[in-house]
């Protein structure tokens, strides 16, 4: 019965708070053009609720340089000052209210990773797909620092599709204002993790050795 209730919620209070912030959102798209260029959104392919997939989008935190063979630098290299501010704060994710709103999301639910990762859950990781996607990770519940470590993230994704509440809910959600402060003193903006099919991939091959 959550689950119907929880889709109507997510509705109302996205909707209220995109209005609300509308004129955050704005300025936060103006300095990205100033800051950073075009264009304004990042726009990714983000596998969802029952494996369904959707474009998520983003405020732009890194630029497009490029190097002498013109391939695209290194993550950490094109992440801008101001991208890093945004991470931190996670004011990049403001657009992600509209996937909400369009009902590809919800307000708090497993992270939409990139559908390139599809092939590298667990039969059990996949589980996580039985909800939808959220703007606030349900990891947030078992520590006010960010998780960092995959096995970790999923497996919180995972308890949290298995036992979806309104209590739940409510620790996520009061537990995320801990979590972004904590960012911000652990400069979280600046951290780059490693993809999550490059170190499954690498460490099959270790074990293959």
């Amino acid at each position: 019965m959550y689950k119907y209730i929880k889709r109507i919620l997510d509705f109302i209070l996205a909707s209220l708070f995109f209005i609300i912030t509308l004129p955050v959102f704005i300025i936060i798209a103006i300095l990205v053009k100033i800051k950073i260029g075009s264009p304004i959104f990042f726009k990714q392919e983000r596998t969802g609720y029952k494996q369904k997939r959707f474009y998520l989008i983003k405020f732009r935190t890194m630029t497009n340089q490029k190097d002498k063979n013109g391939n695209l630098l290194p993550d950490e290299q094109r992440l801008t000052k101001f991208g890093k501010f945004l991470r931190s704060t996670s004011l990049d994710e403001l657009p992600e209210i509209l996937a909400i709103i369009k009902g590809d999301m919800s307000i708090i639910g497993p992270r939409p990773l990139p559908s390139i990762y599809d092939d590298y859950y667990t039969e059990n990781e996949k589980k996580r797909f039985n909800v939808r996607g959220g703007l606030v990770p349900p990891s947030n519940f078992k520590s006010k620092a960010p998780i960092t470590d995959w096995n970790e993230q999923l497996s919180c994704e995972v308890y949290y599709a298995e036992n979806v509440s309104f209590i739940l809910d409510f620790k996520n959600f009061i537990n995320v204002f801990g979590v972004i402060l904590d960012r911000n003193k652990r400069n979280y903006g600046s951290y780059v993790r490693k993809p999550l099919n490059i170190e499954r991939k690498s460490k099959l091959k270790g074990k293959n050795k």
